[in-house]
This record gives C-alpha cells, sequence and structure tokens, in this order.
C-alpha cells in the first residue's frame, strides 16, 4: 500500500491498526501464560529447555509491548521508526543474553548428568504453542503486508521462531517422557542456542531481510 493509499484512506488504516493491536494484546496474553507454565514446570521437572522457552516467552511479552507502543505512535513515522530502532537492539541483548544462559545451564546438566523428571504441564504448552503460534503469525503477516508495516512484519517471524523452539522442545520433552533419554532435554535445549543468537545478532545490527519487508 504506497503512502497516497494510506492518505485518503485513514479510516480503512485506523481499523487495521486496531486489529494490529487486538493481535497484540492477544500476544501479551497467551506468552504472560505461556511464559508462566514454561518457567513453573520447567523449575519443577529441572527442566532447562522449558526454563529457556519460557524466557523466550517473557522476551516475546516484552516486544509485543514495545509494538503496541509503536502502533499507538503511527500517525508520527519519524518517532514510530527511532522506537523501532531503539527496541530491535534492546530485544538483540535480550536474545544474546537467553542464548547465553541457556547454553550454559545444558552444558553444565551434561556435564554432570542432570535428570529432569517427566513434565506433562510442559509437553502440553509446546504443544499449545506449536498450534497457536502459527496462526498468530500468519494473522501479523497480513496485516503487516497491509499497513506495509515493517514493524509487525518483524514480530510476525517471532511468532514464527517462537512456533520452531516450540516443536524443538517438544521433541527433547517427548524423547525423555516415551523413552527416559535424560540427555534429550538439555540437547533440545542446545539446539536452541544458535536460533537465539543468531536472532540476538540480527536485532542488535538492526538486519533486514529481504523477505522481512
Amino acid at each position: 500500500m504506497s503512502k497516497r493509499s494510506h492518505e485518503t484512506m485513514p479510516f480503512h488504516r485506523s481499523g487495521l491498526i486496531a486489529r494490529g493491536q487486538r493481535l497484540e494484546y492477544l500476544t501479551l496474553a497467551w506468552n504472560a501464560f505461556e511464559a508462566a507454565v514454561a518457567l513453573i514446570s520447567g523449575s519443577v521437572a529441572g527442566s532447562f529447555a522449558l526454563v529457556g522457552f519460557g524466557l523466550d516467552s517473557v522476551i516475546e511479552t516484552a516486544s509485543a509491548g514495545v509494538l503496541l507502543w509503536r502502533l499507538s505512535l503511527d500517525a508520527d513515522a519519524g518517532r514510530r521508526e527511532r522506537t523501532e530502532y531503539s527496541a530491535q537492539r534492546l530485544v538483540g541483548i535480550c536474545f544474546l543474553l537467553l542464548g547465553t544462559y541457556v547454553a550454559f545451564e545444558s552444558i553444565r546438566s551434561l556435564w554432570v548428568k542432570t535428570e529432569p523428571e517427566r513434565s506433562l504441564p510442559g509437553i502440553l504448552i509446546a504443544v499449545a504453542a506449536v498450534i497457536v503460534m502459527p496462526v498468530l503469525a500468519r494473522a501479523k503477516r497480513r496485516v503487516a503486508a497491509q499497513l506495509g508495516s515493517l514493524a509487525l512484519r518483524a514480530d510476525s517471524r517471532q511468532a514464527d521462531f517462537c512456533a520452531y523452539l516450540s516443536a524443538i522442545l517438544l521433541a527433547g520433552l517427548l524423547l525423555h517422557a516415551l523413552l527416559g533419554w535424560w540427555w534429550a532435554d538439555p540437547v533440545a535445549a542446545l539446539v536452541m542456542t544458535p536460533i537465539i543468537a543468531r536472532e540476538g545478532v540480527q536485532n542488535l545490527r538492526g538486519h533486514r531481510c529481504e523477505d522481512c519487508v
């Protein structure tokens, strides 16, 4: 959608902004619930993969809050761009800290052979995330395309990233629960680490890939 189209259809754009805000409120609510379940069940079961997933959900919650701020400033393009740049760098730092934590704790668990307990709540929240996050991502991409919003497009890719982590987490939890492979949990967490780190570096550098626009 061109700038001229935005100017001649303010009510249409206002409706899209409201839809984007509803999606972000839904993201906030879901990720807050997801983080609580993952962090509590991960702490009880001694699952570093679950704890790492919960911390990722906390970061996603913070990102959704920042995007709500951006959408509320949609009329001021200059402020929106400055906010997007600063927030992207902060999220990048958070991802790098998360990746460092997950890597350290996973390696420590493998070294001392810490065996986590089976976690049914962890499995259920991972299954739910695999279903919910791709749906949210697609809905955000549709609104982003109509608004021409790079920030919302990037946020939709964060939802895709969360779904990918959920699938990795689920594989590790199921292998431990069904086959008793105690090492599957920390290995699954280690698989997450380069993905988290790469996302962190790209956000810290303000990276923009062609399919993000």
